[in-house]
């Protein structure tokens, strides 16, 4: 059986040596994924002490001193929260100034304002993918949610027309681009650039939003006939407020940190000269860090002080708005730190022979992965990470757009179908008032064609570009 010699991948990453073949790797990292997946769904344990021990049983499985496992755990898990913990914070603190100063209720009114009965599908994706991009995919649906009941029980409008097209746009925006979790931590893990990846996961998700949308809300409304549920319909965060900042104030708050990261990307492809002024500023405030940290603080007075906020509310608005991603950063990191595992027992070149043998697509095979182990946890964050883990030695070989790609790829796979062991699942299923069996009917196929679609838009993507 032939011997695995592990390199140091990282520079900060403890040299984990193993005697593991092929099959013994193999089989570890089989028993690793089923632990976390076991402890998630019928343990019910949270994913971050589940992906902690996941690690550690892979890590002992394959022959690794459990010491090292464990350092080279915490470093895995230290470097990923060092690389997107600020940003998912950032994200939060403008999702939050985004929710509670009314500036997504603005957008909202706006966009209903001027479409109608024909256009209103497309007007519930447009809504949710300008406000999907600064918030988690559950605050969007908590923002959305009253508003979709509203508008399909006052116009009368099939409750899956208006629906489902919000939903799309929101899923849509969760898995493809950043700076949602997922997508930060695929990027990270593959050493992708943020810029290129918005840019194709922005191109990607306009046609995805369009068919699993609008498109494919005619048909769910045939399959399910559904009305808005009574009372449930929660308040609207801005009915306490005077006042909500303008809609143009919202929509350029909200693009800006797209607009900065874009332009960097832009940037360095046009003049590709680290010399040049221009570009050394576009690197500097194109950053995803600066980006965001703009966007914030120019929220803070587009959005806050416009609602009247004073500095106390503005204070508490902040606080409030990092309370509740605690468990997503220790996800982001947990899984992390399962990647650099993955990574020092050796998985990469198994991986690296594995596609090698078989001659299959490392997108095609980083889709699959993600599939499996979205169908197994229920979890898109969960699959992005641990796909990206186990792929990430595919791409030292990639151009930076095929980098880009297999980021978006792992994050299409991590969406497909959607079903029971998923909270999203059951979040839908109530608002909604279906049952399970409607549910698998327009929720589960709507994620499995934005999975499948992705898939298809990053391949032919890939023979372009």
């Amino acid at each position: 059986m032939r011997h695995l010699s592990v390199e140091i991948l990282a520079a900060d990453s403890p040299e984990i040596i193993t005697s593991a073949g092929n099959a013994q790797l193999g089989l570890a990292v089989l028993a690793g994924i089923a632990v976390i997946v076991l402890l998630i769904t019928r343990g019910k344990l949270h994913a971050f002490l589940a992906l902690t021990i996941g690690s550690l049983v892979l890590g002992a499985l394959a022959g690794a001193p459990l010491d090292k496992a464990i350092e080279g755990f915490s470093s895995g898990l230290g470097s990923t929260v060092a690389g997107v913990g600020v940003l998912i914070a950032l994200g939060a603190i403008l999702g939050k100034l985004l929710a509670d100063s009314g500036g997504a209720d603005q957008i909202v009114d706006t966009i209903l304002a001027r479409a109608d009965g024909k256009r209103m599908p497309w007007a519930m994706a447009l809504i949710a993918g300008v406000i999907g991009l600064p918030l988690f995919f559950e605050v969007g649906v908590v923002l959305l949610i009253p508003v979709v009941l509203l508008v399909a029980r006052r116009g009368g409008h099939s409750l899956m027309r208006i629906g489902i097209p919000a939903l799309a746009g929101l899923s849509v925006m969760h898995g493809l681009v950043p700076p949602h979790p997922g997508p930060l931590a695929a990027i990270d893990a593959v050493d992708a650039d943020l810029g290129i990846t918005l840019a194709l996961g922005v191109l990607i998700a306009l046609p995805t939003v369009v068919i699993a949308g609008p498109v494919f809300a005619k048909y769910a409304a045939r399959w399910v006939d559904v009305s808005p549920p009574e009372g449930l319909v929660p308040e609207r965060p801005s009915e306490e407020l005077k006042h909500r900042p303008s809609f143009a104030a919202t929509v350029a708050t909200v693009l800006l940190p797209v607009v900065l990261m874009l332009g960097k990307a832009l940037t360095d492809v046009v003049i590709d000269n680290p010399d040049n002024t221009v570009q050394r500023v576009m690197d500097v405030v194109g950053s995803p860090l600066m980006a965001l940290l703009a966007a914030v603080i120019v929220g803070l007075f587009t959005l806050g002080r416009a609602a009247g906020f004073t500095k106390d509310r503005l204070a508490t608005t902040v606080e409030k708005s990092l309370l509740p991603i605690a468990g997503i950063l220790l996800i982001v990191g947990a899984g992390g730190g399962f990647k650099q595992t993955l990574i020092d027992v050796g998985v990469g070149e198994m991986i690296l022979e594995f596609a090698e043998s078989w001659n299959i697509s490392a997108l095609l095979l980083a889709w699959l992965i993600a599939v499996g182990i979205r169908l197994a946890t229920g979890s898109a964050t969960v699959a992005t990470i641990s796909a990206a883990g186990l792929v990430a030695p595919l791409a030292a070989d990639m151009s930076t757009t095929h980098t880009a790609l297999l980021v978006l790829v792992i994050g299409a796979g991590s969406l497909f179908f959607s079903h029971v062991n998923d909270a999203g699942f059951w979040m839908v299923k109530e608002y909604f008032g279906m049952t399970v069996g409607q549910t698998i009917k327009t929720w589960s196929v709507m994620e499995t064609i934005i999975s499948v679609c992705g898939l298809v838009f990053v391949l032919l993507l890939s023979l372009v570009l």
